[in-house]
């Protein structure tokens, strides 16, 4: 946990943080269709075979 400061609502700390886990997670969402072209591209940069039917071929 962190120090208290003066002046600062625990409650609206709470409401502020579960909003950006909120917003984290929305992301991750919508990151979620990139997932099989990352690992093509990582795969060619490790120099990895790249599996027939992978990346459009």
């Amino acid at each position: 946990m962190s120090a208290r400061v003066g002046g600062r609502n625990p409650v609206i700390s709470w409401v502020v943080g579960l909003l950006c886990v909120g917003v984290i997670v929305a992301l991750l969402w919508l990151s979620l269709p990139a997932g099989p072209g990352v690992v093509t591209v990582l795969m060619h940069m490790l120099g990895a075979p790249v599996p027939p039917g992978a990346a459009g071929q």
